[in-house]
């Protein structure tokens, strides 16, 4: 019996423990399951709502990804057929300057009297390019065009680190100069500045050339006037004015190669003319005079008398 009794209360203190620890397992339960309202509550009501609503927690929203700008150097050469080469050379300078760019260069020739050719390179922003180039081919007859774009966005991105870099390189050097107090130290510095400051400019120099090749693009019009073939079928067949324009051409070159022999011969024509007008008034008066030669007079004719035979 005692054995018995001791068993229960074994058994009873054991079922005790078990109660417990699922009590205090079940209180901790209870209290992160109130925890976590609270802590939820100061995460803010409404983020709750949408957490209770959705059901699931909501990821922030990603930023989008930021491309580096890409640098383009755009160039374009049109040849275009006009009636009146002037007048379209005029409406392309028009074209650049309202698009914000300028005349970088120009030339205008007359071709055998009868029809004008002119060629402009013109500077325009890049967002302008496709308008003007549009434009500009539309203003006559379309003969030809090309165009061409080149990437130079690593080219572009290089020469800006590099440019960093010897520009950082340069500030350490006049650092190191401001504290330098031996004479040495100062020659050797200043050698280096002046290398790494030319080394800066140049880089500075190709910074500012890519910068104006791909902030404007570039465009190369050539304008021709289309010449009249009517006129030309005509010029082809010879006729009266030709034979008479040919006829005036001809004496008027035997003329002048004329006048061209009398001039060549005139210097020597006068040196001999004075020549001759020295010897004729001045020399030959001084000369002595040749005796005149003596002539022989004729034999008398003999007398007969009367009666002589």
């Amino acid at each position: 019996m005692r054995a018995r009794r001791t068993v229960a209360a074994l058994f009873l203190t054991a079922s005790l423990a078990l109660a417990g620890c699922s009590g205090a397992d079940a209180g901790s339960t209870q209290d992160n399951k109130a925890a976590k309202p609270a802590a939820q509550g100061a995460k803010g009501g409404g983020y709750q709502a949408d957490e209770s609503a959705s059901g699931a927690r909501r990821t922030p929203p990603k930023q989008p990804v930021s491309l580096a700008p890409s640098h383009i150097i755009r160039t374009a050469e049109l040849d275009v057929e006009v009636k009146d080469a002037p007048k379209a050379l005029a409406a392309a300078r028009r074209t650049a300057l309202s698009a914000g760019g300028h005349i970088a260069n120009e030339s205008t020739e007359r071709i055998d009297d009868t029809h004008v050719t002119s060629r402009v390179v013109l500077r325009v922003p890049q967002e302008k390019y496709d308008a003007v180039l549009a434009e500009l081919a539309g203003a006559g007859k379309l003969l030809s065009r090309k165009a061409d774009a080149k990437d130079v966005t690593d080219q572009v991105v290089d020469v800006e680190s590099r440019t960093a870099t010897q520009r950082a390189s340069v500030n350490r050097v006049r650092a190191l100069m401001d504290r330098a107090t031996k004479l040495s130290d100062v020659v050797t510095l200043e050698g280096q500045l002046s290398s790494r400051q030319a080394e800066l400019e140049s880089l500075l120099a190709q910074q500012a050339a890519l910068k104006d090749r791909t902030t404007l693009a570039t465009i190369t019009l050539s304008l021709s006037e289309n010449e009249d073939k009517g006129q030309q079928a005509e010029d082809d067949g010879p006729g009266f004015l030709d034979a008479l324009g040919g006829g005036w051409h001809a004496l008027v070159t035997a003329a002048l190669w004329i006048g061209i022999a009398i001039a060549a011969v005139a210097p020597w024509a006068a040196a001999f003319a004075l020549l001759y007008a020295l010897w004729r008034w001045a020399i030959r008066p001084r000369l002595p005079k040749r005796p005149a030669p003596e002539t022989a007079q004729p034999a008398p004719l003999p007398v007969h008398g009367p009666g002589q035979g």
